[in-house]
């Protein structure tokens, strides 16, 4: 409630109220210096009540407009930097071309006519004679004990 133009309206509300009541109250007849002071404190509560509520929808109502307003300025920093970016982008385009057109060979030129000469003939390769293609050594068997033979001192022909 530190805010003044809502504490002017609820005193404003408040004076409202309690003349409204008191008006209300003399029409009847009945009018006390008591009646009159409990209307006063009953109008400035209802008063601070009643601020409160409009301030927070007043809040409320303000609250998409700033979203709004904040949208429509993210849009616009969007745009601009979207355009900066294009015009950038060009520019490095443009140089690129006139750099490609710098370093692009110029077109060659037509050589003219010349007549037409008897080809060399070439000097024919020595004949060589083809590789023969090397034996490779057999494998050798590696001794293990069961590619040994084993020493036959018995027969089985003797055995009997």
């Amino acid at each position: 409630m530190a805010n003044k133009a809502l504490k002017t309206k609820q005193k404003s509300l408040a004076s409202e109220i309690a003349s409204s009541l008191e008006s209300k109250l003399s029409e009847i007849g009945v009018a006390s210096k008591k009646i009159k002071k409990s209307i006063e404190k009953s109008a400035d509560k209802l008063a601070k009540k009643l601020a409160k509520m409009v301030h927070k929808d007043e809040k409320k109502v303000a609250k998409p407009a700033k979203a709004s307003e904040k949208k429509v300025k993210k849009e616009a920093s969007k745009t601009k930097k979207n355009a900066e970016k294009t015009a950038k982008n060009a520019a490095r385009t443009a140089r690129k071309a006139a750099k490609a057109v710098k370093q692009a060979p110029a077109a060659p030129t037509p050589k003219p006519a010349t007549p037409a000469k008897k080809p060399a003939l070439a000097p024919k390769p020595a004949a060589s004679k083809p590789a023969a293609p090397k034996a490779t050594p057999p494998a050798r068997a590696k001794a293990t004990p069961e590619a040994t033979p084993k020493p036959a001192t018995e027969t089985p022909a003797e055995k009997q």
